[in-house]
């Protein structure tokens, strides 16, 4: 499969329905998924593997590698709702995807690859954390997205846990009006996709 016939399928990915501000539920847009995931699929970290996706959502990155040949797909979100739609999406895209209810601190399996787009911290401070603890202990190879200006954060906590960020690519980041609290249509921020290994 080609990136671009990737981004098409991803972009039949449907959103949230009833996003929870607390949870910090934003879409990873296709374009930049799609990207993601295939920088790593050409890296050898998606086809054949089992691919593990923490904090899901509607199933973005669990569905893209299921679609690039990833040997097994599971994704994990606390948000029954959100795991409903990543099910239908799944379904539409003909792709063999496992979704399980758990809070990331719960989740014990083991994966070659894990992708997650953790929350940022912006509603609850250190959001992210535990997404990096988790995704740590559970797989060598970890592809997430966090806000640019963390990035050294990022780099420094990888380090204290005997990890390092490997590569990291900036994207900007356009976060659409969603919740009662956003005063603009939309914006746009700078995020750093980290590899860590």
């Amino acid at each position: 499969m080609k990136r671009k016939d990737l981004e098409m399928a991803l972009q039949k990915v449907r959103g949230f329905e009833d996003p929870d501000p607390a949870l910090e539920q934003y879409m990873t847009p296709a374009t930049m998924a799609s990207e993601i995931l295939f920088d790593a699929y050409r890296a050898g970290d998606v086809e054949g593997m089992k691919v593990v996706d923490l904090g899901c959502g509607t199933g973005m990155f669990s569905i893209g590698a299921a679609l690039l040949g990833a040997g097994m797909s599971i994704g994990f979100d606390t948000s029954e709702k959100a795991l409903e739609v990543a099910r239908s999406n799944a379904e539409a895209l003909e792709v063999d995807v496992e979704f399980v209810l758990s809070d990331i601190r719960d989740v014990e399996e083991g994966a070659d690859t894990i992708f997650m787009n953790p929350p940022f911290g912006c509603q609850n401070k250190n959001a992210d954390r535990p997404f990096l603890d988790r995704a740590m202990e559970l797989s060598e190879c970890v592809y997430s997205i966090h806000m640019a200006d963390t990035l050294d954060f990022v780099k420094g906590y990888c380090e204290k846990r005997g990890r390092q960020v490997a590569s990291y690519k900036i994207y900007k980041y356009e976060i659409p009006h969603v919740f009662a609290f956003h005063t603009k249509t939309k914006k746009t921020i700078d995020v750093a996709v980290v590899n860590i290994r």
